[in-house]
Order: structure tokens, then C-alpha cells, then sequence
């Protein structure tokens, strides 16, 4: 067989999910459900939500709140950030469709392991610097992986389902970061694809099942995919369970060297006794992280790592500022900007891409402080609690939606996988809030 019959064969048979994915599919879901509602109150959101037609099952435009929020999830070691796109869109189509909690369930498994295994094969944290964007690229693909699971796709036409995604993918959407960015409205087309690929192959419709095998991919993006990576122990573990939580808004890139100035201040170091900060960072994302913020910039308040040191130590509020796109920073936080360098280490690609490390050195007039960080809250290294991610929850939900709409959606989450016919009423209570009206199959 070749490359993508395995794994169709694998997707589309009955596969054993351990109590402890059961729970981890559980706070994914609660997690993202936070993201798109989030991602709602943003103005490239409400432009997504004022462009959906009517009357169609849309899966795109959820996917694409949910992931432009910037506080779903990410796979390091495939640079692919899959919750956000694959959740949405199955909990849309498993609504319009009446699916149960472990239809669904076992289709959010499915899309997350496809995405992220061809992240995986592409060496998504190396393409990523060369400008493929390897969520992007895998949309589609985990998208049809998904739907082949709802809508009842046997092996064969799964496998011309996942054929068929990979030929709609694409590489990027250049650098162009306007609030009218083309980036999330991309990101709702390539979903649409998944879905596309999906029905045509259940239609009849058939693709070439040995593009990953052959030269397809080297000719057109000069990548040779890495086929063990994306076979090898299919079902031993599920990618689902290596998937990290982002603990607040902002780039990965930039969260270690963050997380380690938030434990030296917890030391007891005060901002106002920092003199200068550097940051060493693995060379590939040097360029993406060393820059400062331009007003109204969302991206560049984003990826900015100086930034994000500053209003870690002056504003810790602003982490969780989804828009992220302030007019203008305090005098504070300027000045704090001032006191960053960032540079690259060879050293720290020992541990990458499994990790993102950064080692900061904070310099006070009393001497230096030194931390290596490796991990984050939220990576499966190091887990954010049941409590913590029920605080995130509320955090941007009561900020989305208000106390009362947080809590009873927080409520239905915790019910979506347990419970018959709790999928549609959660989808419901979610585009109700959201002002949209519900989809039909």
C-alpha cells in the first residue's frame, strides 16, 4: 500500500482511544470552543462572519475564528496548530449531521493525527522559515481525514479523500498583515477544501493515492516528505496526546523566553530593577521574534518577543488581549522594549523542534539571573490543570460573551462528548451567541 492507503486504513477502521485521550479530546474541544468565540470579537472575525453564505454548512469560518484567536493549540514537533482548524469544522459538520459525542470524538482524532503526521512528513518547523506554512498546507488534509470519519468513508475512498485535500494544498500566503489580511480567510477556503475532497471521494470521485510516495511534492516544493514519520506506530499514540495548549495570546515562538521572565519576576525580581534582558533562541525563528510592534499591527504584536517580555512585566493583562493590536504602548512598556536582545544559538536546535526552548539572562544591579526553559504550561511535558484551563476558558469567554453565556457554554462543552444530542445543542448555543444562524447539512 502506499503512504496514504496506510493511513486511510488505520483512520477509517475502529481504533482503541485510551480514557486519557477520551479526556485530552475533552479539553480540546472546551479550548478551542474558547478560541472561536474569541476569535469572533476580533475585526478580521467579525469581517469572516459577515462574509459566510447562508444557508450552507459552513465549517470554514469556525475554523478560522478558532485559529486566528491565536490561544488554541500546536503541535511542535510538526509546527502545525491543529485544534483550531480541525475542531470547529467537526463539531459544525457532526451537528448538521446529528453525530454523537464519540463519532465526533473519534473524527477529532483522526483529523489531528492526519494533520499533523503530514506536518510531520513535510519537517514542518524547518519549511515553515522558508515560508510554507504547514498549517495552512495540512488543512485541507486533516479536514478530509475528519469528514471521511463522519460521514462514513471506507478505507479506499478515504484514501482518494486525502489524494484529492493534498492536491488542493497550497504553501502560503505571503507576509501581507493588514487587518483585511488574506492569512484567516485562506485558512476558512483551505477547511472548505477538506470537506470538498471528502464528499467528492464518497461521490466516486478518485486521486493519485501515490503523491507522497513519488516525486510530487520534491518537484513542486523541493520537499522530500519523511514517509516513516508519517506511517510509523500508526494507533501507539495518538498525535492528539503530544498536542500542547497555548497558555495566553500570542506566537509559541516567543512563550519560553516569556515563561521564564514570568519565574524569575515570581523569584521576586521587580521589573523596575531590570537594566537589560537577552534572549538566546534557536536560529530558525531569530528573524520572526527579534522586532518591536507597530500600532494597529496585529502580527507584529504577535511574534514580537520584546513585546511580549514587556507586558509580561508591566501589563500581564495584555497576554490576554485577543485582538492584540493596540494604537499605541505605555512609556512603560516602551522603555522595557529597549532593555531586550535577542539572539540566535546553535547551541538550543539540541532540543528543538520537540521543544522551543530560549535561555534568558535578566541583569539587575545585583547580578544576573539565568533560565533555560524548554516547555510551557500547556505542553504535555508540563500540563495545564483541569482548573487552569477552565480559568482560561472563562477568562476569554466571559470577555467574548459575558459571565452567564460563558458559563452555560462552558457547561455544554463539558457535556458534547458525554451526551445524546449534546453536540447539536452546543453548536446551536455557539452560533446563537455569535449571531449566526445554524447550518444545515
Amino acid at each position: 500500500m502506499t503512504a496514504l492507503e496506510t493511513l486511510a486504513t488505520f483512520l477509517t477502521n475502529d481504533f482503541r482511544v485510551s480514557p486519557e485521550t477520551h479526556a485530552n479530546a475533552q479539553r480540546h474541544l472546551t479550548n478551542t470552543v474558547a478560541a472561536w468565540l474569541a476569535g469572533a470579537t476580533t475585526q478580521e472575525g467579525r469581517a469572516l462572519l459577515a462574509f459566510r453564505t447562508p444557508g450552507e454548512i459552513d465549517i470554514g469560518t469556525p475554523s478560522a475564528l478558532a485559529r486566528l484567536s491565536e490561544i488554541d493549540n500546536i503541535h511542535l514537533a510538526s509546527a502545525t496548530t491543529p485544534g483550531g482548524v480541525v475542531i470547529p469544522a467537526a463539531l459544525t459538520l457532526a451537528a448538521a449531521r446529528g453525530a454523537d459525542g464519540v463519532a465526533l470524538r473519534d473524527a477529532i482524532v483522526a483529523g489531528i493525527e492526519a494533520m499533523v503526521r503530514l506536518g510531520l512528513a513535510l519537517d514542518g518547523p524547518q519549511v515553515i522559515y522558508r515560508g510554507i506554512w504547514p498549517t495552512y498546507f495540512a488543512a485541507p488534509f486533516g479536514i478530509a481525514a475528519m469528514a471521511s470519519r463522519l460521514l462514513g468513508l471506507d478505507a479506499k475512498q478515504a484514501g482518494h479523500a486525502l489524494a484529492l485535500a493534498l492536491t488542493f494544498a497550497a504553501p502560503g500566503v505571503g507576509h501581507h498583515n493588514a487587518t483585511t489580511t488574506s492569512r484567516w480567510f485562506a485558512i476558512a477556503q483551505a477547511t472548505r477544501n477538506g470537506l470538498i475532497a471528502a464528499q467528492a471521494a464518497q461521490a466516486g470521485f478518485t486521486s493519485d493515492l501515490s503523491l507522497l510516495d513519488g516525486g510530487f511534492l520534491h518537484g513542486i516544493y523541493g520537499i522530500a516528505p519523511k514517509l516513516d514519520a508519517f506511517t510509523e506506530a500508526l494507533g501507539e499514540r495518538f498525535a492528539l496526546d503530544a498536542t500542547s495548549f497555548k497558555p495566553w495570546c500570542a506566537a509559541r515562538q516567543t512563550m519560553a523566553a516569556t515563561q521564564a521572565l514570568k519565574e524569575i519576576l515570581a523569584d521576586g525580581v521587580s521589573p523596575t530593577q531590570i537594566q537589560a534582558i537577552e534572549v538566546a533562541v534557536p536560529p530558525p525563528y531569530l528573524k520572526m521574534t527579534d522586532h518591536g510592534v507597530v500600532a494597529g499591527d496585529r502580527a507584529s504584536h504577535l511574534t514580537s518577543l520584546p513585546y511580549h517580555l514587556a507586558i509580561a512585566a508591566c501589563d500581564p493583562d495584555a497576554e490576554f488581549d485577543i485582538a492584540q493590536s493596540p494604537q499605541s504602548v505605555s512609556e512603560a512598556v516602551r522603555a522595557f522594549l529597549a532593555k531586550v536582545t535577542v539572539v540566535a544559538d546553535e547551541a538550543l536546535l539540541a532540543h528543538y523542534p520537540a521543544a522551543w526552548p530560549a535561555r534568558l539572562v535578566v541583569r539587575t544591579i545585583d547580578g544576573a539571573h539565568e533560565r533555560l526553559t524548554l516547555n510551557v504550561p500547556g505542553d504535555p511535558t508540563r500540563p495545564l490543570s483541569d482548573a487552569a484551563l477552565t480559568g482560561k476558558f472563562h477568562r476569554v469567554g466571559v470577555a467574548a460573551v459575558g459571565v452567564l453565556a460563558s458559563e452555560s457554554l462552558f457547561a455544554a462543552c463539558a457535556s458534547a462528548l458525554e451526551t445524546t444530542g449534546a453536540v447539536t445543542q452546543l453548536v446551536t448555543q455557539i452560533e446563537r451567541l455569535l449571531g449566526v444562524r445554524a447550518s444545515t447539512p
